[in-house]
């Protein structure tokens, strides 16, 4: 009987395994990927991961499949989503006309994260239970996550999808699903353009600092990907910005892999294929300074060398025992000059608002 139990144990592990590993296989390899605004339409089946999430039958956000029962998208989208007025499509090309490869479900859970802060934005992010599994094919299968060790330096290639508003302003949504190419904006630079304070470490940025390119109303929800190896890795979820396609104004979108333990926790089967993202050369974003912005920290190696005092001894004289008092180190500066007077400098604080449907388009969607 005991052995039959190991048995058992191990055939159960060896399945978990294979789960993990099987989406792990499939994840971000779109089999037919050889307007957002400032983009293009997207040709059928290039993100075979994105979906369109309908509120009453009308497109409100996007999302992304990330195994064949979970979709992940944005907890500002979730805010108004009830399991009974929601529905997901996937393999859709178009919110008008036929559209042979589509598939819809209903959910049966939507999980917001327990810490989102709508007045902040942080931890944007929520995951949707679909009805039941679906089948992938050439136009529908998920899209691998960024790891919670992955890097994205400033300038990193990023593609952002939806059918959001071409323009700012605009009430409507494109009705093809559109696709536009963004470089990352670190957090520093990123937090000196919305005001110092604002990018928290669960945000990513991503933008020209001359505009013209960028997620919009409608968008929320849906992914920022970049690839790796061949492989599509989910860096981030459309979450907000100030209006759309601005100057020095990049989207905001929550970064994924400050999330995989949230996200392995919810999930408890087929868990989705987390990969490590990791940046080349250098991150221009260290130099990047503004009024209030934090210095970078630097880490100090401090070597201390050990000296042993010898003392001889003979046989009738005990050994000596040195005890060391060691006095706790603090964080204050060991210099002797006096530390600058901080002038408190007022900020006015910009207006953001999430990139739905909605909500009013003076932010992306």
């Amino acid at each position: 009987m005991a052995f039959y139990k190991v048995m058992c144990l191990a055939a159960g592990l060896m399945l978990l395994t294979q789960e993990s590993e099987s989406q792990l296989n499939v994840c971000g390899q779109p089999k037919l990927n050889t307007r957002i605004v400032g983009g293009q339409e997207a040709s059928p089946g290039s993100w075979p991961w994105q979906v369109s999430l309908l509120k009453s039958g009308k497109h409100a956000c996007g999302g992304s499949l990330i195994n064949s029962q979970w979709v992940l998208t944005a907890a500002h989208c979730c805010r108004s989503f009830t399991v009974s007025s929601l529905t997901v499509n996937l393999g859709l090309q178009s919110l008008q006309g036929s559209n042979p490869n589509a598939v819809s479900r209903t959910v049966t859970q939507i999980i917001k994260h327990p810490n989102y802060n709508s007045g902040t934005n942080d931890n944007d992010v929520c995951l949707l239970q679909l009805s039941s599994p679906v089948t992938f094919n050439n136009y529908i299968s998920p899209v691998c996550l960024a790891a919670s060790d992955s890097i994205f330096y400033s300038g990193v290639n990023s593609w952002v999808t939806g059918w959001g508003s071409t323009r700012e302003g605009a009430s409507v949504p494109s009705p093809n699903l559109m696709e536009v190419q963004v470089p990352v904006v670190g957090n520093r630079k990123c937090n000196c353009d919305y005001g110092v304070g604002s990018i928290t470490d669960n945000m990513i940025c991503a933008g020209l600092s001359a505009g013209g390119k960028d997620s919009c109303q409608g968008d929320s929800g849906g992914p920022m990907v970049s690839k790796q190896n061949g492989r599509w890795i989910q860096a981030g979820v459309v979450s907000f910005g100030e209006g759309c396609a601005r100057p020095n104004l990049p989207g905001v979108y929550t970064r994924v892999s400050q999330y995989q333990t949230w996200i392995r926790t919810q999930i408890s089967s087929n868990q989705p294929g987390f990969i490590t993202f990791t940046s080349t050369g250098t991150n221009s974003d260290l130099s990047v300074t503004c009024t209030g912005l934090p210095p970078v920290p630097t880490t100090t190696t401090t070597t201390t060398i050990a000296t042993t005092k010898t003392t001889p001894t003979t046989t009738t004289t005990p050994p000596t025992t040195t005890t060391t008092t060691t006095t706790p180190t603090t964080t204050t500066p060991k210099t002797t000059t006096t530390p600058p007077t901080s002038t408190p400098t007022t900020t006015t604080p910009t207006t953001t608002t999430p990139k739905t449907t909605t909500t009013p388009s003076n932010h992306h969607p």
